[in-house]
């Protein structure tokens, strides 16, 4: 019987962890945004977590990167701070079980990133899925009648993209490299801290004011779990992995999302909304199935000709 590496093991099982937390993020984000609005909401989400980053960095005695590291992790920090702006925006204008949902089409557009970067192109089979995901999105923004996604789930939609292009651009430029992944995460944390405590403006400190014991339980969870914790992980395996699986590993979110959304938030989902949804997950799980297949098989045709030279 075939067993998994237990390094293998551990960097499933804590993928697995990143997703759950994610995908309660959004019931999360949704009720703090509606009380002090989304810039202070991420500025704060990222002050902790620039923080408690500083302070891990400061007892490991971590290296900061400099040059071109300090370039990638400065870049890194910027296209994360727009992932989560795009979605937190989106959460906060749709309903958390639909930001869940659409999200999770960044796994479906990673491995055609990545493919697309390594000129490794998939099956035509992927695409097949790719495009019954988006059927699957029309089911669940139609509510019962076709219409165009409202802002908000264009927003989260957009978010799923610029979420694509991040992990791959994470797996390309930092795979190699020796730069802590703790420090690499805590610039990261410092740019999208500083770049939304500036938008927010003098939002912020009022939004500090106001803030009661059950507000700042979310503004913690949302930056030492959904964000300093889930963006090390992240960052720590697809150094170790491929985007792809990263991405795979990561696939339970919308399901999070969405038995959150339900029971914690009262939200509904109606019949077509209920299809769509299932139409997505199958959909990204089976595109997700097709691309390990993929680079499975071609892993095993690159190893073939070393195995055909040796002798008994």
């Amino acid at each position: 019987m075939h067993r998994i590496p237990s390094a293998s093991r551990r960097i499933d099982l804590l993928l697995l962890a990143v997703a759950a937390v994610w995908g309660a993020s959004f019931v999360v984000a949704k009720d703090l945004t509606a009380e002090i609005g989304v810039p202070s909401t991420i500025a704060l989400r990222f002050a902790i977590a620039a923080g408690a980053a500083g302070l891990l960095c400061a007892l490991r005695r971590e290296r900061m990167p400099g040059g071109r590291g300090l370039t990638i992790a400065v870049l890194l920090g910027l296209s994360q701070a727009a992932v989560i702006g795009l979605e937190t925006w989106g959460v906060y204008l749709t309903s958390a079980t639909n930001a869940g949902l659409l999200i999770s089409l960044a796994l479906v557009m990673t491995p055609a990133l990545e493919g697309l970067a390594s000129r490794s192109w998939l099956p035509r089979s992927y695409f097949v899925t790719a495009v019954a995901a988006v059927v699957g999105v029309a089911l669940l923004v139609s509510e019962g009648g076709l219409r165009a996604p409202t802002a908000g789930d264009a927003l989260v939609i957009l978010a799923a993209v610029v979420r694509a292009l991040h992990v791959t651009a994470s797996a390309r430029l930092t795979r190699g490299r020796a730069d802590s992944s703790l420090a690499v995460v805590f610039v990261q944390m410092l740019v999208c801290a500083a770049a939304f405590s500036l938008f927010a403006g003098p939002a912020l400190p009022t939004a500090v004011a106001t803030l009661g014991g059950s507000g700042w339980l979310s503004i913690a969870f949302l930056g030492l779990l959904c964000s300093l914790f889930a963006f090390l992980v992240q960052l720590w395996a697809v150094r170790r992995t491929s985007a792809s699986r990263a991405s795979i590993l990561m696939g339970a979110e919308p399901i999070w999302a969405v038995v959150i959304g339900v029971v914690v938030s009262g939200e509904t989902v109606g019949t077509a909304g209920l299809i769509g949804a299932v139409v997505i997950v199958t959909a990204t799980y089976a595109g997700q199935a097709i691309e390990r297949r993929q680079r499975e098989g071609a892993s095993t045709r690159r190893a073939a000709p070393r195995s055909s030279t040796s002798t008994v």
